[in-house]
């Protein structure tokens, strides 16, 4: 009688399993990303070139445009998920004060002069409205306001009310600066005030996200004295 040999059984290794499922899953994965014909919308850094010295843009410009682009997987792939590393396509304005919209087929054809890799379809009509104003600057004047300086009584400004800076400038679109007083009165706060006065003030007007000043603060100053007799219309109300 022929003995019976006893084949020793292979202990179950998951962790064999789950290296060759994850080998083919990626073997499969890249064999996918090298096929051409994939399309994909992505959002592509964009840079407008226009004269910011003469132009301003009234309402936020795009800072990317959704493109419809088709190629292999690794392209759409890097473009999908590293956009940080893409350069920003540049978009001329040349006439910006005529320009609402982007012109698609500009920008598709900028598009497909620096994407060489990837087929530029076309651009995703959405966020294409542009707005721009001519950037003007104006100066204004700043004045104090002296008839409203609360003194304590018989305390009177003995001095010129000393304003640093005296004006100021602000730039900005022409059509909301055209809208500007060329003045500005300047309140001076403070009650029943009994010394000379040296303080630093905010400038509170023409706080806008597309105005620039040229300061946010003015510097006032200015000197108080003590009547030691009656002003002459005091006199004269006594008197009678």
């Amino acid at each position: 009688m022929n003995a019976e040999v006893n084949v020793p059984k292979q202990p179950f290794n998951p962790g064999k399993w789950l290296i060759c499922f994850v080998g083919a899953g990626l073997f499969w994965i890249m064999n996918a990303l090298n096929k051409e014909g994939y399309s994909l919308n992505v959002e592509y850094p964009v840079h407008f070139q226009f004269n910011d010295l003469e132009y301003i843009p009234t309402t936020a410009l795009p800072r990317t445009v959704r493109v419809n682009v088709s190629g292999d997987g690794w392209d759409l792939l890097r473009l999908s998920w590293l956009p940080f590393r893409t350069e920003p396509v540049n978009y001329a304005v040349n006439n910006p004060m005529r320009a609402s919209i982007i012109n698609t087929s500009a920008m598709t054809a900028a598009l497909a002069d620096q994407v060489k890799s990837l087929k530029v379809n076309y651009v995703v009509a959405d966020t294409l409205e542009i707005n721009f104003d001519h950037r003007i600057t104006k100066t204004i004047r700043l004045i104090p306001d002296s008839t409203h300086i609360d003194l304590l009584p018989r305390y009177v400004v003995s001095s010129v009310i000393n304003l640093t800076p005296a004006t100021i400038t602000v730039q900005g679109p022409a059509r909301l600066l055209r809208g500007f007083s060329d003045t500005l009165l300047v309140k001076i706060p403070g009650r029943r005030v009994a010394a000379n006065y040296d303080e630093e003030l905010p400038i509170t007007a023409y706080k806008h996200p597309l105005v620039q000043r040229s300061s946010d603060k003015v510097f006032v100053s200015f000197e108080v004295g003590e009547l030691l007799s009656p002003l002459p219309s005091d006199n004269k109300k006594g008197n009678r």
